[in-house]
């Protein structure tokens, strides 16, 4: 488990990374901007290395084969969802106003929901395609 716990967390860190200099990447594209201010690119990507992480790292919980599904995805989706808010509130992606935390809760719920019914359907033809080939 600590082998699965330490290489998701490499792959979370170095995803978490790679979308936060795409993401200034684009910013510089489209938008034209030609420098930045170092502490917020630095307070940023270190904010999305480590919603990589959390991200990476909470995926594990499906790996509890003895929790039911629901039990797996409410327990991965609270611990998310906490993490996430409280790092985003904090770093100032998201502001405590009401109108910005409804539209940042409807556009996680969203995205969550996109991302597990993805999962879901995705390993679920993953075990259809295996059944078969062992009932062959």
């Amino acid at each position: 488990m600590l082998k699965k716990v330490v290489f998701q967390s490499f792959v979370g860190i170095c995803f978490g990374a790679f979308v936060s200099v795409m993401v200034y990447y684009g910013v510089y594209l489209i938008g034209g901007i030609e420098s930045f201010d170092a502490s917020l690119f630095i307070r940023n990507t270190t904010a999305s290395i480590c919603c990589g992480w959390f991200f990476s790292v909470g995926a594990l919980i499906f790996a509890l084969e003895h929790w039911s599904l629901a039990k797996r995805t409410v327990v991965h989706f609270l611990i998310i969802t906490t993490l996430y808010f409280i790092l985003a509130v904090g770093v100032g992606w998201i502001s405590l106003s009401a109108v910005e935390l409804a539209v940042g809760a409807v556009l996680f719920l969203v995205i969550y929901g996109l991302i597990w019914l993805g999962s879901y359907l995705y390993f679920s033809y993953q075990a259809k395609k295996l059944n078969d080939t062992l009932n062959m």
